[in-house]
């Protein structure tokens, strides 16, 4: 980045970006936004992460949403992470895709974690400094809704190559999104592009395609922004299913080879 010294200090906000652990080489960092919940930001990089293991990359997950995290969930993964001197090893899901997420860590998955903004931004950057990721092709960040504590320690400490910023078709969505764009903004943080979820339903009798949440506003919202359209997700039950199975891995909807078009594009 531009604003960024020789010595890794980015000079608009005076944060040193910080070195993973030693024996960690990543190639690319991408954090998936979404500003506001429920728009299904997890299920995005769940989907981005397969399709990305399915061109033959190395992928790592980082759930950063420390106090409500589904990233283990989507993909079935409930071991603990191997601890040693040097420090975690991330579990592993069916297909090779490396996962790190503070649920693995409790006792019970349903256990709260009660914890204050500090905390929340220390446990984020062990995750990025005391994991053992490995080599890996690209390290993908689960952030949490809002522009709060998570998604600042990320975007001030992590060497982003960029976000994907993702949205719905609710305005009240598109207007929380703004939000999370100029936060990027502010934090010259490059935005890869905007992905719009649950764009539209199709009808499996008829083929009918319905708008569940109304017209589709991602293309207007990415060009209000002047930032890049990636392009629209389905709902579709069938992911919903394998979703909650812990087996998004083995979905094989169009949205797989869309999701790889955008990254050859």
């Amino acid at each position: 980045m531009d604003s960024q010294s020789e010595h890794g200090i980015d000079e608009s906000h005076g944060i040193a970006k910080v070195p993973p652990h030693e024996l960690s080489k990543i190639r690319h960092v991408v954090a998936v936004m979404s500003g506001k919940g429920g728009v299904g930001k997890s299920s995005v990089t769940a989907l981005l992460a397969t399709a990305l293991g399915r061109k033959g990359l190395k992928v790592g997950v980082l759930d950063a949403d420390i106090t409500g995290p589904s990233i283990p969930r989507l993909f079935g993964v409930h071991q603990r992470p191997e601890i040693s001197e040097m420090g975690m090893f991330p579990p592993r899901t069916e297909t090779g895709i490396e996962i790190m997420s503070l649920n693995l860590l409790l006792d019970e998955e349903d256990d709260p974690v009660i914890w204050r903004g500090p905390l929340i931004g220390g446990a984020v950057k062990q995750f990025w400094t005391d994991v053992i990721w490995g080599e890996l092709d690209h390290l993908l960040i689960d952030l949490p809704p809002g522009t709060g504590d998570s998604p600042l320690t990320v975007m001030q400490i992590f060497p982003l190559s960029g976000l994907i910023i993702v949205t719905s078709p609710q305005e009240l969505a598109n207007m929380v999104v703004r939000k999370a764009i100029k936060m990027a903004e502010k934090m010259q943080i490059p935005i890869i592009g905007l992905v719009e979820n649950m764009s539209y339903a199709i009808c499996p009798h008829c083929s009918e395609k319905w708008e569940l949440f109304g017209p589709s506003r991602g293309a207007e919202v990415a060009k209000d922004t002047g930032i890049p359209f990636l392009g629209t997700i389905p709902l579709d039950p069938k992911l919903t299913a394998l979703c909650d199975l812990g087996k998004v891995e083995q979905y094989d909807g169009d949205v797989i080879s869309k999701i790889q078009g955008w990254l050859n594009s």
